[in-house]
């Protein structure tokens, strides 16, 4: 397990794992419409290539998307394939990455924010079949890591004020709202609320 900078490679798991994880946290406050307009088959296109230029062409050097991963070893013998060259490889040689969790951040883009000094985790979604392994924690210290290194001392994101597992999970790591909220139109009104924290 660990976590590491996205690869061109993981865009169809990256977006995958969006997919099912807005769809099974999402739908207990989402109205179903806008849900499924968010992660029907159109909605997936979109995202695929917005991940996509996310990795190839980010918008600054402070534009990030991290992953989080297990390590897959086939269920087979040892010693069966045959590697380059023919030579025999081991089932830890032919192990792969699966992609279990995404987390993005940049500067902040909130008018009423310093984009030099406090940064936005724009997301942090962990693949419903995995969650509870760490995955949430790991992306989160790897991305205040990230943001450290640039300067950054603040960090504030946006949550649904209905997603209680998400504020749950960042109240316990030591966010809190600082009173800035949203309101979207989504067939009803649906409240956002920003969180903060101090990184520095």
């Amino acid at each position: 397990m660990g976590v590491r900078a996205a690869r061109l490679e993981d865009v169809d798991a990256v977006t995958s794992t969006q997919i099912r994880a807005w769809k099974a946290v999402y739908r207990d406050f989402l109205p179903p419409i806008p849900l499924e307009q968010m992660t029907g088959p159109a909605a997936e296109k979109m995202w695929r290539r917005q991940w996509e230029e996310a990795i190839l062409s980010p918008p600054t050097p402070r534009h990030r998307l991290l992953v989080a991963v297990e390590r897959v070893v086939p269920d087979t013998d040892a010693f069966t394939a045959l590697g380059p060259g023919g030579i025999l490889a081991t089932a830890a040689q032919r192990a792969s990455d699966r992609v279990v969790g995404l987390a993005s951040h940049g500067p902040a883009e909130d008018p009423d924010l310093h984009p030099a000094t406090t940064a936005e985790l724009m997301t942090l979604l962990v693949d419903p079949n995995h969650i509870r392994r760490g995955h949430g924690s790991r992306l989160l210290n790897a991305t205040v890591d990230h943001l450290r290194e640039d300067g950054y001392n603040t960090v504030v994101t946006w949550v649904f004020a209905d997603n209680h597992p998400m504020l749950g999970f960042l109240e316990s790591t030591g966010w809190g709202e600082d009173e800035a909220e949203r309101v979207l139109d989504m067939g009803r009104p649906i409240r956002m609320i920003r969180l903060t924290t101090d990184i520095s």
